[in-house]
C-alpha cells in the first residue's frame, strides 16, 4: 500500500504505477476485495491528503473535494446542496456515511451510486488530476459504461463542483428494504429558477447514470410558455404526467435479481411525478433552500 499525504506526492505514485487502486472510505473497494471481485496490484491510499477531505463555496459553487464524506454532507450541505444531502441520507449505515465519500463513489462509477442522479442534476463538474496537468469533465459526459469512466490509468478524481441550489431540489430512490439498501431505481431533480431549467438524474436504471433530456426540455418549455416562473401557478396535471413518462423512456433497464426493468421504469415514472409535485409546491410556497 503506497500511502502519500500530498495531492503531488499521490498524482506521482499513479503516475508511476497506473494500477494501484486509489482508497478512501474503502466502502466499496473493500466489498471487492472481501468477495474476491477484484485483486489490484496494491492500493493507494488517499486518506492522508488532508486538501481532499476539504469543500468551500466558490463563484456560486461548491468546490467538494473528492474526500469529503457523505456525512460531511449531510451536516455541513444541506441547504446549499439539498438534493445531494438527501440523496446522502440513503446511503447505507451510520458507519459507512462516515466513510464513504462522493470522489469515490464517482470513481467506482456504478450504475446505482446514489450522489450520480444529484450531481447530473445539478450540471455538475468533476476535476480530474495527474502529473501532466488537471482538466475538468461535465458530469453528465463522466460515466462511459457500466462501471467505467472516463478517468485515464494515471488520474484521480480531486473534486466535484456542484453550482449551489437556487430553488428546490428532491431526491427519491426505490429498494429492497428502507435501510443499506442498493438502488432498484432512483430518481433526482433540480428546479432551478436562476437558470430557468430543470435537471434530472437517473440512477440504477441504465448501463450509466444519466439525464432524463427530452424531459428536462420538455418541462423547461412548459415552464417557460406559461411563465410559471412567474406566476409560481399550480402545474397541470397534463404536463405532470407527460414528464414522468418522458423519464421512464429515458431509462434503458435490466431484469436482475433486484427488480424487472418493467417495474424500473415504473418506479421512476412514480418518482418523476411525486419529486416534481414536491418540489414545485415548495418553490410555490417559497420554501428557502
Amino acid at each position: 500500500m503506497v500511502q502519500p499525504t500530498t495531492w503531488a506526492e499521490a498524482l506521482a505514485a499513479k503516475a508511476a504505477a497506473p494500477d494501484l487502486l486509489p482508497i478512501a472510505g474503502g466502502t466499496d473497494v473493500m466489498v471487492e476485495l472481501n468477495f474476491d471481485r477484484r485483486r489490484p496490484a496494491g492500493l493507494l491510499d488517499l486518506t492522508r491528503i488532508d486538501d481532499l477531505r476539504q469543500w468551500a463555496v466558490l463563484d456560486g459553487n461548491v468546490e467538494l473535494g473528492a474526500g469529503v464524506t457523505y456525512a460531511q454532507v449531510i451536516a455541513d450541505l444541506r441547504e446549499v446542496l439539498p438534493g445531494l444531502a438527501t440523496a446522502s441520507r440513503t446511503v447505507g449505515s451510520p458507519q459507512i456515511r462516515n466513510r464513504g465519500t462522493v470522489g469515490g463513489n464517482l470513481g467506482s462509477a456504478s450504475p446505482a451510486g446514489d450522489a450520480h442522479p444529484p450531481l447530473l442534476a445539478a450540471d455538475a463538474v468533476v476535476e480530474l488530476g495527474s502529473v501532466r496537468g488537471s482538466r475538468r469533465v461535465p458530469v453528465r459526459e463522466f460515466f462511459t459504461g457500466v462501471k467505467r469512466s472516463l478517468l485515464e490509468p494515471d488520474e484521480l478524481i480531486r473534486s466535484v463542483h456542484i453550482p449551489v441550489a437556487t430553488g428546490p431540489e428532491q431526491f427519491s430512490k426505490i429498494g429492497t428494504r428502507n435501510a443499506m439498501v442498493i438502488a432498484v431505481a432512483s430518481f433526482a431533480l433540480r428546479v432551478d429558477p436562476g437558470l430557468r431549467r430543470v435537471g434530472t438524474g437517473i440512477g440504477s436504471a441504465a448501463p450509466t447514470p444519466r439525464v432524463a433530456a427530452e424531459a428536462e426540455q420538455f418541462l423547461t418549455g412548459e415552464l417557460e410558455t406559461a411563465d410559471a416562473w412567474q406566476s409560481r401557478e399550480p402545474l397541470p396535471e397534463l404536463v405532470v404526467r407527460r414528464f414522468a413518462e418522458l423519464v421512464a423512456e429515458a431509462a434503458d433497464p435490466i431484469d436482475d435479481v433486484r427488480g424487472s426493468a418493467a417495474y424500473r421504469r415504473h418506479a421512476l415514472a412514480v418518482m418523476a411525478r411525486r419529486t416534481l409535485t414536491w418540489a414545485w409546491d415548495e418553490y410555490r410556497q417559497g420554501v428557502p433552500v
